[in-house]
């Protein structure tokens, strides 16, 4: 029985019209002498209604074939399609335990961050004994770290997981310290005076830098703008501000259309005046007599106003006391003030109690604060007249840039 040649191949005849996203190919198929027909349908797709590519033999059961498999999941597809998904970055969030509650509504804000977990121990003698959970599982991902430097006991042992963590092979890393404790200590009036924000600012300027480039610094209203310049090339600082949270809110006031803005002193002005330039502006100032200094007013009329005093930070609450007084004497109608960061060492926050009406010079409307100090936070929680505006979602959008 003499072997049989096989024939030779025979060429494919066939255009896919460009626009069109169906079409049929007959191929004449030789075996043994005789002939079929092969029936290809392709189909595109883009048309999620089209069934699966099929050829057919002679009426027997369909063979599926993939000539063009899609190029990405039906998951990627979805995020091409939503510009959202798309340009959303995927981040694992650590945090100090002192930043738990605001790293959850970082977390609840936007479906594209996790949170990554690290054991706070410490050994017999005192210092820390630290463990980031997972360490390989983060490679290649981006990583943040929420801190909260609120005393020195706590900063180095956040300190030895801030630098750890970009030499785990990670895409990028973030550091989000909403307060920079230091920043009112940024000059020297004297010989011998330690610039102690520069300080801080070399320590963070010396993180390792990850895969991905140098560090990404977020930092809430810094007391001095020039302290930008304190940080190294190996870190990227960017000083975001909660005064939108202040504006949003005071959109929903009653008398919203009677706000007035103060500010403490020319510092303050300068900070924010330019984001609170549509509201009529009240300045005071402070002036020396003998051994006190007295808070003035400078500039403006507060007189039957809802006047509203901002300022980045408050400690002991002497200057924001004097300031409401003379407001008061002027015949501001409320007040009220917003600072972003609320420190209030030695629970001087008591200080400043609810006016329920009529007697501005002893009490306040409200007294905003964010929660960039989380112990200020508790020891304030359901105590009028204070109301926490929340990072949050500030902090979730800038973990997308």
């Amino acid at each position: 029985m003499s072997a049989i040649s096989p024939p030779p191949p025979i060429p494919l005849a066939s255009t896919k019209p460009p626009n069109k996203t169906h079409n049929t190919i007959f191929i004449p198929f030789i075996k043994k002498s005789k002939t079929l027909n092969i029936q290809c349908e392709f189909r595109s797709f883009k048309n999620n209604s089209s069934p699966s590519q099929n050829w057919t033999i002679d009426s027997s059961n369909p063979i599926h074939i993939i000539l063009k498999p899609p190029s990405s999941s039906p998951l990627t597809m979805a995020s091409s399609m939503d510009p959202s998904i798309k340009n959303s970055k995927r981040v694992c969030l650590f945090y100090c335990s002192e930043m738990k509650d605001l790293a959850e509504r970082i977390a609840s804000e936007s479906d594209s961050i996790e949170l990554r977990g690290i054991t706070w121990r410490t050994f017999e003698d005192g210092f820390p004994n630290l463990f980031i959970s997972n360490a390989h599982g983060i490679r290649g991902q981006h990583v943040a770290f929420l801190a909260s430097f609120s005393s020195p006991g706590v900063i180095f042992e956040q300190l030895s997981v801030i630098y750890a963590l970009p030499k785990l092979f990670v895409s990028s890393f973030t550091l989000v310290l909403p307060f920079f404790p230091t920043g009112t200590y940024e000059r020297m009036e004297e010989e011998g005076d330690v610039a102690t924000a520069f300080t801080l600012a070399r320590i963070l300027s010396n993180i390792p830098i990850s895969r991905g480039g140098p560090t990404s610094l977020v930092i809430f209203d810094i007391h001095a703008l020039q302290e930008r310049f304190y940080f190294g090339d190996n870190i990227l600082p960017s000083f975001e501000s909660g005064i939108p949270l202040l504006l949003n809110r005071l959109q929903k006031l009653p008398d919203s259309d009677n706000i007035a803005i103060a500010f403490p002193d020319d510092g303050a002005w300068k900070r924010f005046h330019k984001q609170l330039q549509h509201f009529p502006t009240i300045v005071c100032t402070k002036v020396r007599e003998g051994d006190q200094r007295i808070v003035r007013l400078k500039e403006g009329d507060p007189k039957g106003r809802h006047v509203v005093i901002v300022d980045d930070l408050v400690q002991s609450g002497g200057t924001l006391l004097e300031c409401q007084k003379v407001l008061a004497k002027h015949g501001a109608a409320k007040i009220s003030a917003y600072v972003t960061h609320g420190i209030f060492p030695n629970s001087s926050w008591e200080q400043f109690t609810k006016d329920d009406g009529g007697n501005p010079k002893n009490g306040m409307t409200y007294f905003w604060i964010t929660d960039s100090c989380p112990m200020t936070v508790k020891q304030v929680k359901n105590k009028s007249p204070f109301e926490v505006l929340s990072l949050a979602a500030p902090i979730a959008a800038a973990l997308q840039v």
